[in-house]
């Protein structure tokens, strides 16, 4: 991982954006035991025995219907499948804020970010209901629009319809766009869009990055903030600023 980070690094100092679209579980936020308490309990409910929660946070990423299916089994039928996931959804619903928190530098980002014009979004396949009262709870909610959940739309990461549709909202082209995340999921749909795409070592599944690389690869999120900060502010750079005033009279969550 450290050969990949060292050869792919620069090519942030030739990258230019205007929207950054984040994923949130691993990349934001540290959910991974809220969610995990939240699967085990889930388990509980039909008499299974506590998974390790280092299994349970391998499982994160892809929803979560993929989630709770992963973790009871294949042995139970669909109906069984609905009223688990059930389950799921209403005991996260309460829990989800009692051992969540922000990754370091997360909120200091993202003024730093938004103070320098660039849009601010978060693609993620949690549910939108959840990411969105998720965000706010964690008094991030203001920095970051539009915000599209796993449920949003037809599709989930990586198939790049919703991360179309952010870009569509913010009027931002595919090349000054920039996904971040944890995980191989992430960096698919940037690939899969046309964006570009940053990996955090820190998540969640650091480890699937060697099957799908990012364009580099950041260590915190303060670091993401120097280097596309430090990217603005050359002199030969000008930025399409302020993309906010384009999405004015849009419903805001």
């Amino acid at each position: 991982m450290k050969k990949l980070r060292r050869s792919r690094l620069a090519k942030l100092e030739a990258m230019d954006v205007d929207l950054i679209v984040f994923d949130l579980d691993g990349t934001l936020a540290d959910t991974k035991r809220d969610l995990a308490q939240a699967v085990n309990a889930t388990r509980g409910d039909l008499g299974l025995p506590a998974l390790e929660h280092s299994l349970l946070y391998s499982y994160v990423g892809n929803g979560a219907p993929t989630l709770v299916r992963r973790a009871i089994g294949d042995s139970y039928d669909a109906g069984q499948l609905q009223r688990s996931l059930d389950f799921f959804l209403n005991y996260y619903r309460i829990h989800m804020l009692d051992y969540t928190v922000l990754y370091p530098g997360v909120e200091e980002t993202l003024e730093r970010l938004k103070s320098r014009g660039l849009r601010l979004a978060v693609l993620t396949n949690k549910p939108v209901r959840f990411s969105r009262d998720l965000l706010w709870g964690l008094g991030i909610g203001d920095h970051l629009w539009p915000v599209y959940g796993g449920n949003s739309f037809e599709t989930k990461k990586p198939d790049p319809e919703g991360l179309r549709k952010v870009m569509e909202e913010c009027q931002v082209l595919p090349g000054r766009t920039l996904v971040v995340g944890d995980s191989a999921v992430d960096i698919r749909t940037a690939r899969n869009a046309g964006a570009q795409a940053c990996g955090v070592t820190y998540g969640f599944q650091p480890e699937t990055f060697a099957a799908e690389p990012p364009d580099f690869m950041v260590d915190t999120m303060t670091q993401l903030a120097d280097k596309i900060c430090e990217t603005i502010s050359r002199p030969d750079v000008t930025l399409a600023r302020n993309y906010a005033g384009r999405c004015e009279g849009s419903d805001r969550p």
